[in-house]
């Protein structure tokens, strides 16, 4: 098929109920990754398919999974109903939306295609029921499915027929590495499979030499974020290490940046020295510490952050630290900017870092050679009146804060731990000690940082930022009512706000 020729789904052989459903999305064309995989995977082949995220990719290998499904039933000889597609995901999240999209597909043959997703870990006897009725395909993440097909509570060895993984560059870096070679075990030696990825990095070729055989590749020359017109990519050079906390501190307090902020930083020392510094000034944050186990990060346990980053409505992300490759940028800027919401991404750079900040932005650029980071115009010394504040709460967040900040969170994690209820319930003491031990205290809070007289504010942004805008005071009942229905965003990470536009910058 020449890369002129554009086929659309109607020319694809597609079984007129899935054609229903297409056309009920709205989609008038397939997009390019569609357009180049489902001809292939109809054919039988094998995919390595590259492709950014929101460019279609569940689509991409959805619509061929459920043809060739209904086209097996439709022909082949009457078999016993059993799983025969499994697409594997990173995080709940991605199992949530991936189901979502194939049971959208499957919308006029939903009698003839079953789904379900087995991606949550309290729901486990419920979907024991569930495989017991053996669905057609099944979405969930490595670790699950292992402990399904542990249990035997799903069989796979004489079933399976088509293999996904989706988002296959994060598998191995969110720690399924070793659960998804355990797992390939459990499968039949030949299967067709599909491996999509916004990034090719050593995981995805490693991922490529277990379960692929022969595969088509498709690198698509397309860009692997969205456009200038959905997402603005900025670079923010800093001369020195405190003009990073300065700024950032600024941005936040100042309300140039506003709506859900996602910041990344490079160690985990970092994430809690940034957190502590940022409490001084009542800048509500929360650390995503990987070495903890969900509870500890966020208390909503669908937010998607037990093996990787997906939230709703990230207004913004913030490289504090410039990413140790381009890969990672990809897949932090991807944060913000899903679906067709709008995004920033500001990228801190020391004057030493911009040869790796010219890395990234080659691999950005692709054949476009135009600037993708465009320079972030900000004129630090009208900030200059904050930095003694800056410093002020730099001294506080010392080595032992940050330690006993990493320790109350440690404590907390073992108070609530599902794996310790029992011990606790035969050691009594112990949860007494634990809960009665000498109170930790990461970082004394000086109350006067939360506050921004007026004279600080720069001349070009008074009137245009409110840092200490009060509140309207409410009624007994309008503030019971708002206790209910209120939630933290950085404890349910759904929080939905306006949609970012970016404020008025400092020239």
């Amino acid at each position: 098929m020449a890369d002129s020729e554009a086929v659309g789904f109607e020319h694809m052989g597609l079984d007129p109920r899935l054609l229903q459903a297409v056309t009920d999305l709205g989609w008038s064309r397939p997009t390019l990754i569609q357009e180049k995989a489902i001809p292939l995977a109809l054919e039988g082949k094998d995919l390595l398919a590259r492709a950014r995220t929101g460019s279609g990719k569940t689509a991409a290998y959805a619509i061929p999974m459920l043809q060739l499904l209904l086209h097996r039933k439709a022909t082949g000889p009457v078999v016993e109903q059993a799983v025969r597609g499994l697409v594997l995901v990173p995080t709940k999240e991605l199992a949530r939306q991936a189901q979502c999209m194939i049971q959208q597909l499957a919308t006029y043959c939903a009698r003839d295609v079953r789904v379900a997703n087995v991606s949550a870990v309290e729901d486990s006897a419920s979907q024991r029921a569930v495989l017991m009725e053996k669905p057609d395909v099944i979405v969930g993440t490595p670790s699950r499915i292992l402990s399904h097909l542990q249990q035997d509570s799903l069989k796979l060895r004489d079933s399976l027929e088509l293999l996904v993984m989706d988002e296959a560059d994060l598998l191995f870096s969110f720690g399924f590495e070793e659960e998804l070679k355990s797992l390939l075990c459990h499968l039949p030696r030949i299967y067709q499979a599909f491996l999509m990825s916004a990034t090719f990095n050593e995981d995805v070729q490693a991922l490529k030499e277990l379960v692929l055989h022969n595969p088509v590749t498709l690198k698509l020359q397309e860009s692997q974020l969205p456009g200038p017109d959905q997402l603005q990519q900025f670079q923010v050079v800093c001369e020195t290490e405190e003009d990073k906390f300065l700024l950032l501190y600024t941005l936040l307090k100042l309300s140039l940046i506003r709506g859900k902020s996602l910041l990344f930083v490079n160690t985990l020392e970092r994430s809690y020295r940034l957190r502590l510094f940022l409490e001084q000034f009542s800048i509500p944050t929360c650390v995503l510490n990987g070495e903890l186990p969900l509870r500890s990060r966020a208390s909503d346990p669908e937010a998607g952050v037990a093996r990787g980053i997906d939230f709703h409505h990230v207004s913004a992300v913030l490289n504090f630290d410039l990413p140790p490759t381009p890969e990672a940028y990809i897949h932090r800027a991807g944060r913000t900017a899903r679906a067709n919401n709008p995004g920033v991404v500001l990228t801190f750079v020391l004057p030493t870092e911009q040869s790796h900040l010219g890395k990234i932005e080659e691999l950005l650029s692709g054949e476009n050679r135009g600037p993708i980071l465009l320079p972030y115009q900000f004129q630090m010394e009208e900030i200059e009146g904050f930095r003694y504040r800056c410093r002020d709460a730099m001294r506080s967040v010392t080595k032992q804060a940050i330690r006993e900040a990493r320790l109350k969170e440690i404590k907390e994690e073992l108070l609530h731990s599902e794996k310790l209820k029992t011990y606790f319930e035969d050691n009594p003491r112990d949860l007494q000690l634990l809960r009665h031990d000498l109170p930790l205290h990461p970082a004394v809070v000086k109350p006067h940082l939360g506050h921004v007289p007026d004279y600080l504010v720069p001349p070009a942004l008074r009137g245009l930022v409110r840092p200490h805008k009060k509140r309207k005071k409410l009624s007994s009942s309008c503030r019971k009512a708002k206790r209910v229905k209120s939630q933290n965003p950085l404890h349910s990470f759904k929080h939905k706000g306006k949609k970012f536009r970016p404020a008025a910058k400092s020239s």
